[in-house]
């Protein structure tokens, strides 16, 4: 399986996140992109760049998995219109337990890949209890 990733994200968010899961890993199996979209953006334009990365990353029959920060932003926005045009999975919500979790299933298909991503950002997020007797 090849699939391509893209993270589509406000600011350098998706940037630092894989810049961190990189350095934990100690690798990047999948080829992936991070594209920051500022405030003051032209979505119409950062809709062009993400296109133009969505078809380098996803050329190949296997798809292409954009994860993206928080449903309904522009990021988002962006990345559900890169699913209409293109072989792709969104997900939302993107934290680091989530890419992650996609990067340590590198052969996985984009479906299989899609539920790790969830399963992953979701597995995530816990509350932390305080320790006995603190």
């Amino acid at each position: 399986m090849t699939i391509g990733l893209l993270l589509i994200t406000h600011g350098d968010t998706g940037a630092r996140l894989l810049d961190t899961a990189r350095t934990m890993l100690g690798v990047c199996p999948i080829e992936t992109e991070a594209l920051g979209v500022s405030f003051d953006c032209d979505p119409d334009a950062v809709l062009a760049e993400a296109e133009r990365l969505a078809e380098r990353l996803g050329n190949g029959d296997d798809g292409l998995l954009v994860l993206t920060d928080m449903y309904g932003s522009t990021p988002a926005n962006i990345a559900c219109r890169i699913q209409q045009r293109h072989h792709a999975r969104v997900v939302a919500g993107l934290n680091l337990p989530m890419l992650v979790r996609v990067l340590n299933y590198p052969t996985l298909s984009l479906d299989e890949l899609t539920e790790k991503a969830v399963s992953g950002g979701r597995d995530g997020v816990v509350v932390c209890q305080k320790p006995e007797g603190a």
